[in-house]
Order: C-alpha cells, then structure tokens, then sequence
C-alpha cells in the first residue's frame, strides 16, 4: 500500500494539483487532512479524500473519514477537534473506537510519526505554512505486511530523510 498525505494547504490549489499530476497512478489514495480552504467542487481536491478543517467553510468535507486501503483501517481528520495541540490521546482514543491501524492528521503544521499501541499517526505537516522547521511538506507511507515507511517531502519534492520513520 502507498499513500501520499498532505495538509494544511490554506487555498492553494496549484500545489495539490501539481501533487495529484505528480502521485496519482503512482499511490493507492490521496489524503488531504483538511485546511484546503477549497469547495468541494474545486478540481484541485478532485480525486483527493478530504476532511474539513477548522479553516473550512466547505460543508461537504466530512470531520472524520474511515477508509480501508490495502486491508488497512484508515482514520483521516484535521485533528482541532481531538485538542492534538495539547496532546494525542483524544486522537489515540478515537483511534482506537474506529479500530484505525494508520491514524492521519494535521491542524498544527508540525511534521512528524509515530506509533502508539501498534497504531501509526502521521502528521505531514504543512504544504504552504510549516511549523518547527522551514520546508513546507507531505508525506508518502508506505506499508507491507511486515513495515510501514513514512517518508516526508519538500515542496521541491526531496525527501527529508532525517525524518523517515520505519515502524514493524
């Protein structure tokens, strides 16, 4: 399974579109963990699961999204609604009420991955306003049976390597 994750866009369009150009044959889905800022009907979200952000407007983003890809339970939210600025375990709760095993968010423009009981939470950071370092970001994960890979990149589309996660 391969998934590209992106968050935190605040209305540029061009930049999912040149993701969505770049990934779209090459994953299995595309994520945006909400804060687009874009309607529904923007062709710049189309293909894209999407939730909504405490930034949108759009009422035809759902808060929280359930999604099986590859024989994995996926759980995508924007994350102000879990409080994850203060911590996760409102998230890891809900993670665990959904059986989630890979957990996606955004909300705080900070990049990073973990897991928590067995559960993965990637958070890509921000594409357009990042947080804690410089380059804007998303994230590429991929999963077999055995590993899931976490890679993030820059706008430039170089992965970040020091910030490659591999979890077993």
């Amino acid at each position: 399974m391969k998934v590209l994750i992106v968050s935190d866009s605040h209305g540029w369009s061009e930049v999912l579109q040149q993701l969505k150009e770049r990934y779209e044959r090459k994953v299995d889905a595309m994520i945006h963990c909400g804060d687009s800022e874009l309607s529904a009907d923007d062709p710049a979200v189309e293909g894209y699961f999407i939730v909504r952000g405490n930034c949108d407007t759009e009422n035809q983003f759902p808060y929280d999204i359930i999604e099986g890809v590859e024989g994995r339970r996926i759980f995508v939210t924007h994350g102000h609604r879990y409080n994850i600025k203060m911590s996760l375990m409102n998230l890891m709760y809900k993670a665990k009420e959904y059986e989630a095993d890979l957990v996606f968010f955004g909300h705080s423009h900070l990049v990073g991955a973990e897991s928590i009981d067995g559960t993965v939470f990637v958070n890509p950071g921000s594409i357009t306003l990042p947080r804690g370092r410089k380059e804007k970001t998303y994230a590429i994960l991929e999963a077999d049976h055995e590993t899931t890979t976490v890679c993030f990149y820059d706008e430039t589309h170089q992965e970040l390597v020091s910030l490659r996660q591999v979890f077993n």
